[in-house]
């Protein structure tokens, strides 16, 4: 009998670290850092079962920084990849509360915030305070990935123009196959997309949280991803692929 209690003892104990994340609803929060730099700080708090991820914009080959300082000790971060809902990068619960991470994939990270289920469902609240960081000059080098024809130039200008990279999108002008010129100019997770196609149409599209829009008159659009390209159809004729690369480099 007192081998089944500490069993059972010894079971709850572990019940109560269980991260009550997965179940909680989850607030989103874009992370922008200030004109000029490469570092912010958070100041935040979470009740109970609240979870909060902070999304960033990074590329493959940068070092994303983060140190978390908390005044309750039931508080923790996950840092997700692009694309995951539940598998981390790091847990700070089992390797600190200082993550410097070399990444290997382009696109948005989470950086989650949770407290663990005992102290969420007494309703406790946890104040702390995150560091967020991508270094300059962390960048990786330059790629071709987009199109043979495209050139990137990390986060710095296409010498003589606006744009972080330049090049041809593969593109359709009603059922005819077309190349669109194109030139990006890049910011913290997104990214606004000029493109012209034969005859001169041009069209300006923006990548901004997960979501696009047209800047040009008379352009309704729909978007579609499959693997690293997204197609955008403008007015049911118009159709424009855009890889993922564009967008973030890489």
């Amino acid at each position: 009998m007192r081998k089944c209690l500490k069993r059972m003892g010894l079971f709850l104990a572990i019940l109560a670290l269980i991260p009550v994340e997965s179940s909680a609803q989850i607030i989103t929060k874009k992370v922008s850092f200030p004109k000029g730099k490469s570092s912010t700080v958070i100041q935040g708090s979470i009740t109970g079962d609240q979870t909060i991820d902070y999304t960033v914009g990074a590329n493959a080959g940068q070092t994303l920084k983060v140190t978390f300082k908390q005044l309750s000790k039931s508080s923790f971060f996950n840092v997700l990849p692009p694309g995951s809902e539940n598998v981390a990068d790091f847990i700070s619960q089992t390797e600190g509360n200082t993550c410097s991470l070399n990444l290997t994939k382009s696109g948005t990270y989470k950086i989650r915030v949770y407290q663990m289920r005992s102290t969420a469902r007494r309703g406790e609240k946890a104040t702390y305070s995150l560091s967020i960081s991508i270094p300059a000059g962390s960048s990786s080098k330059s790629s071709s990935t987009a199109s043979a024809n495209t050139s990137y130039s990390g986060d710095a200008k296409v010498a003589g123009t606006k744009y972080n990279a330049t090049g041809d999108l593969r593109a359709k002008n009603g059922t005819d196959s077309a190349m669109a010129k194109f030139g990006v100019i890049r910011f913290n997770g997104g990214a606004e997309i000029h493109a012209t196609i034969p005859r001169g149409l041009k069209r300006v599209f923006v990548f901004s949280k997960g979501e696009w829009s047209c800047k040009t008159e008379r352009c309704t659009i729909v978007s579609q991803k499959a693997s690293d390209i997204w197609e955008i159809i403008v007015n049911d004729y118009e159709h424009y692929f855009i890889p993922d690369a564009v967008i973030y480099g890489g």
